[in-house]
């Protein structure tokens, strides 16, 4: 049955965050598997776990710390998501997506959302980084869009735009710092799944056929709510294995977390790029 998190909820956990903050942020940065370290660099962070919140899902999954981490990355007051929620650990889409909606009240009005992916494009490599240009909303098209309900209309309306999911001038800034850091960043289509069992070679080559570039299990929900209260979004997966197109390999969250280590100085030379340029 789902689970509707009404404005006043969400006002309880965002009123429990300011009184431990003294900062403003200004962007949010959601870390997906594998991805953690980069909120080690905060400074003067405030650490926040989840389980501490009133109304708060709390991440079950190996490689999410399950934590804010608050203060300054390359001087902008941010908030980073050492860990997400995800629809599959059995929490409604309301809560999966709860962080996204605190952000939009404490008036963060920017988001870098990051991931780990299995590359179904037949060019990506593990240790690949994709610029997401745009995403297939799979579990929306199910019935599992984020924004079923009650709408918040204090956020945003009831039918949202979702022609640009992805900020194009972000996007191209990304481009940009890839290309001083001599990082190769792909361009893709993110698919979004329910998960947590791993595609089979059929509906990767599914995928394929109907455009996507990467496939995981997070994102397009916390993308979906951040456009629909107006935020403008970056956003960046990790290519953590290639596609089993034909069934000859096994993928395990093992190696997901494994390819971070790798994809993790990427990345974050991406983002804090972003963020001096921001």
């Amino acid at each position: 049955m789902q689970t509707f998190i009404s404005l006043a909820q969400i006002d309880l956990t965002t009123q429990a965050i300011k009184q431990q903050i003294s900062i403003q942020p200004v962007v949010g940065i959601v870390l997906g598997s594998g991805l953690n370290d980069l909120a080690d660099s905060v400074q003067n962070a405030v650490y926040i776990p989840y389980s501490d919140l009133p109304n708060f899902p709390v991440s079950t999954v190996h490689g999410h710390v399950g934590r804010f981490v608050i203060g300054e990355l390359e001087g902008k007051p941010a908030l980073v998501m050492q860990g997400r929620i995800h629809y599959y650990e059995g929490y409604s889409m309301d809560q999966v997506t709860l962080p996204v909606r605190v952000m939009q009240r404490l008036g963060i009005s920017s988001m870098i959302v990051t991931n780990a992916a299995g590359g179904v494009h037949p060019d990506f490599e593990p240790g690949d980084v994709m610029l997401i240009t745009d995403q297939l909303n799979l579990m929306g098209m199910s019935g599992l869009n984020p924004l079923m309900g009650p709408n918040l209309d204090e956020i945003g309306p009831r039918f949202p735009d979702m022609s640009q999911p992805y900020d194009r001038a972000y996007s191209d800034l990304a481009r940009r710092v890839a290309k001083e850091n001599n990082i190769l960043l792909r361009d893709g289509v993110y698919a979004g799944l329910s998960g947590p069992s791993f595609e089979s070679p059929a509906d990767l080559r599914f995928l394929r056929l109907a455009g996507a570039d990467a496939v995981g299990m997070s994102t397009v929900p916390e993308v979906i709510v951040a456009r629909h209260g107006n935020m403008r979004v970056l956003g960046l997966s990790g290519i953590s294995n290639k596609a089993n197109l034909d069934g000859s390999t096994v993928t395990t969250h093992e190696e997901v977390i494994e390819a971070g280590k790798v994809i993790t100085p990427k990345v974050e030379k991406i983002v804090r790029g972003i963020l001096c340029g921001l």
